[in-house]
Order: structure tokens, then C-alpha cells, then sequence
């Protein structure tokens, strides 16, 4: 199997990362990580990000950024990443009003184009972060798959969220492979238990999670339901050239930078 270079998505350690930034990368660099993917500057500027990234030898793969604030300002706020030496950024989440299924979406992809040449213009390419809702059917197509169909994938490649992907129905690797060539990260996520109504707001996006939440949980990669290997094999089969791990919450009794190193130990014991 191909080595990957690995990354992991700064909002899984969101909250030490928030209190300091540059003492929480530097421990996500010792435990092997290769690079790092932003969600929120955390109070820094570009240039102070950046410069953290160059002493910690910590490559700034790509940033997570909400749709509505690229659209307030996209050349304002992707030059930032720019800046920072993002190669990518992503649109990490739709908003109830802006999802498959309501009168706007069809503006959403025309406005994803649309900050897609931005950021192009920049020298960053956009991704699209997947959850489950974007496999519901338009047309008798998957609607992730009218996105990518309606926006070039010059403009516009993916970011298969590998649980998400479950969630929403399709085998991770295939649907992985079903994008070769346009799929340069793939999101690592692994959990137990089944689709249940407390799935978003275990992201910490949505406030109303029980103290409790039943029936899933996001999982350390490897340690909960998804066939790692075969999702590695195919992102390697797809031309990915990043393995990004994310977890939204911690689990198992674990740390955030616990659960990161359990991770990080399970993808090198299957040799990445």
C-alpha cells in the first residue's frame, strides 16, 4: 500500500487549539501528524499561522471555511488562506435553508461555482466536505453528485467524508473511487452505532445534545465500524494526496489529543 501523508482537522482538538494554538500543534506534530487542515484562525492572523506552521515544519493543507462567510467576502477571506499556504479550502457544512431538498440549493451550487473561481484565482482549489444529507436524490442522483456534475471539477473537487458517506448509505471506498482523480483529501472519520437524530449536533454545531447521546458516536480511526484499509486503499487507487483524520468529539473516555494519538497509531500500524 502507497504511504499517504497524514493530517488531521484542527476542530477535533478545537478547544486546545482555542486556548494555544501554536502548544497544541506542536503536540499534534509529535505524535506524527504531517500537516494540518484549519477550521477558525483561533485569533490569529494569516501570517501568525503561518509562521507557527513553518517552525513546527507542519504543512498548512487546507482551511475549513462556512459558506456564508466566503460569500460575504470571498477574495478578502480566501486570500487569507492564501496567504497561510492553504492549497485548498473547503465548504464544510450547509446550513439547513442552503441543503439538497430546499428552494436555495440550486443557488448554493451555482454561488459554490462561483466562489470556486475566486479562490482559484487566489492559486487554492475548493472542495466540497460532504455530511449524510447530500445523498439524498434529485432527479434519481445522488444531489452530492449533481454538485460535482454541475460544477467543473477544474473548479471544484471533493472532500469525501468517509462516515458521512456511510451514514448517508454508499460504501465509503467505492464512492471514494468513484471520484479518482478528483479527490485529493479524503476525511478519515470512524464511529459506532447508527443514524440517530443527535448526529449534528455531536459536531458542535447544533446545541442540543443530550448529556447522554444514544445510538452513535464518533470513534479514533480504526476503532469503530468502517473498513479503514480498504478506504485508505482507495484513496490511494483515487490519487488522494492527503489522509486528513477528523473527530468531531471525543469518545471512549479519551482526550481529544488522546483520541488524535489512537488515530494516528492505528493508520501507521496498517503501514501509512
Amino acid at each position: 500500500m502507497k504511504k499517504l501523508p497524514i493530517g488531521i482537522q484542527v476542530y477535533s482538538v478545537r478547544n486546545e487549539a482555542s486556548a494555544d494554538l501554536e502548544g497544541t500543534l506542536a503536540k499534534i506534530r509529535d505524535l506524527g501528524y504531517d500537516g494540518v487542515e484549519f477550521a477558525g484562525l483561533y485569533g490569529k492572523s494569516a501570517a501568525e499561522v503561518k509562521a507557527i506552521c513553518e517552525k513546527l515544519g507542519l504543512v498548512p493543507i487546507s482551511a475549513h471555511v462556512p459558506f456564508v462567510d466566503m460569500l460575504k467576502d470571498p477574495a478578502g477571506v480566501l486570500s487569507q488562506y492564501a496567504e497561510i499556504g492553504c492549497k485548498y479550502v473547503a465548504v464544510p457544512y450547509l446550513s439547513g435553508e442552503h441543503r439538497p431538498g430546499t428552494p436555495n440549493f440550486e443557488y448554493v451550487v451555482a454561488f459554490i461555482e462561483i466562489l470556486a473561481k475566486a479562490a482559484k484565482k487566489l492559486g487554492i482549489r475548493m472542495l466540497y466536505h460532504n455530511h449524510d444529507f447530500e445523498f439524498m436524490t434529485i432527479g434519481g442522483k445522488f444531489a452530492l453528485d449533481v454538485l460535482y456534475e454541475t460544477v467543473p471539477a477544474d473548479l471544484l473537487q471533493t472532500e469525501i467524508d468517509v462516515c458521512w458517506a456511510k451514514v448517508g448509505g454508499v460504501d465509503p471506498a467505492e464512492y471514494v473511487r468513484k471520484y479518482s482523480g478528483r479527490a485529493p483529501i479524503v476525511h478519515l472519520k470512524d464511529y459506532f452505532g447508527q443514524k440517530s437524530e443527535n448526529m449534528y449536533e455531536l459536531i458542535g454545531i447544533e446545541r442540543k445534545a443530550p448529556k447522554r447521546p444514544e445510538g452513535f458516536e464518533f470513534r479514533p480511526v480504526g476503532y469503530g465500524l468502517q473498513d479503514i484499509p480498504s478506504v485508505v486503499n482507495a484513496a490511494v487507487d483515487a490519487g488522494a494526496e492527503w489522509l486528513v483524520v477528523e473527530q468531531d468529539s471525543p469518545s471512549m473516555g479519551l482526550s481529544p489529543l488522546e483520541c488524535a494519538k489512537k488515530s494516528i497509531d492505528y493508520l501507521k500500524s496498517i503501514g501509512q
